[in-house]
C-alpha cells in the first residue's frame, strides 16, 4: 500500500494542518506528498525535511504574516513581492527526499496540472499559492498559473496519479461554502479506489478575514486544534 498525505489549500487555515503533523508525524511517515496552495507549501517543507517543531516556528514567525501584504497591482489585491520571496526561501532551505507533487491550475484554459519532484521551481511554489485576484499569475515556460486550490482544494485526484492508493487527507476548507465551490468548480476526483482516511477541524476556524490577516493567536490557537483533532483520530492512521 502506498501512502500519501495530502495537504488542503486554506490560507492561513493551513496552520491547522501544522498541528495535525505534529501528531501524525510520530505514527507514520508517507510514502509521497501532495499539496494544494498553502498545503503545498507546507507539503514541501515537511518533504524537504522539515520537522514539526520548526514548521510551528515557522508559521509563528511574525514574518509568515507579510507573505499575504495588501497592495494594489495589476492583477489582484495583495504584493505579490512577499510570496515569491518566500517562495525563493522554501525552494532554497529544501529539496524533497520523497516524492512530493503540487498542483496549479493554467489561465485562462482553468486546466489543472500536476507538478512534480524535479519539474518543481520556486515560481511553480509561487504559482501554487497565487490566489486569483488576491496575487497576480505566475508566468512559467510562457504560460500563466493561479493557486491550484482553484480547481482542487484538497488534491486527491492528483496524489493517486502519483501512484497512491490510500490518501491521509488534511481539509481545513469544510464549510458549506466551500462545499458548493467544489461541485461549481468540477473539482476532478479520485476513483473509489483510492482509500482516504480525511481530518477536517472540529469546529469553525474562525472568518475569511482570519484566514488571510496573520495573528499569533489564531496561528496557535489553530495548532493546538490541529493537535488535538489529530489525537482524536489518531487510532484510525496506522502504517
Amino acid at each position: 500500500m502506498t501512502t500519501a498525505l495530502v495537504l488542503s489549500a486554506g490560507g492561513l487555515w493551513a496552520a491547522w494542518e501544522v498541528g495535525v503533523w505534529r501528531v501524525l508525524s510520530r505514527r507514520f511517515q508517507p510514502d509521497l506528498i501532495v499539496g494544494a496552495s498553502a498545503g503545498a507549501l507546507i507539503g514541501w517543507s515537511i518533504a524537504g525535511g522539515c520537522s514539526p517543531d520548526d514548521l510551528i516556528r515557522d508559521w509563528l514567525d511574525p514574518r509568515a504574516g507579510q507573505i499575504m501584504r495588501f497592495g494594489l497591482s495589476g492583477r489582484g489585491v495583495l504584493r505579490p513581492e512577499p510570496l515569491h520571496a518566500k517562495a525563493r526561501e522554501l525552494f532554497a532551505r529544501y529539496r524533497p527526499r520523497i516524492p512530493f507533487g503540487l498542483t496549479v491550475v493554467e489561465v485562462p484554459s482553468l486546466h489543472i496540472r500536476l507538478v512534480r519532484d524535479c519539474e518543481i521551481t520556486a515560481d511553480h511554489l509561487a504559482a501554487s499559492c497565487a490566489i486569483p485576484f488576491g496575487f497576480p499569475p505566475v508566468r512559467i515556460g510562457g504560460k500563466l498559473y493561479v493557486d491550484g486550490g482553484l480547481r482542487g482544494a484538497l488534491p486527491l485526484r492528483a496524489a493517486e496519479t502519483m501512484g497512491a492508493t490510500r490518501a491521509i487527507a488534511l481539509n481545513v476548507l469544510n464549510t458549506p461554502i466551500f462545499r458548493v465551490l467544489r461541485r461549481t468548480m468540477r473539482q476532478p476526483k479520485a476513483s473509489a479506489a483510492l482509500q482516504v482516511v480525511r481530518l477536517e477541524p472540529s469546529v469553525p476556524l474562525g472568518s475569511l478575514r482570519d484566514a488571510v490577516v496573520w495573528s499569533a493567536a489564531n496561528i496557535e490557537r489553530w495548532i493546538a486544534l490541529g493537535e488535538r483533532d489529530a489525537n482524536l483520530a489518531a487510532t484510525s492512521i496506522t502504517m
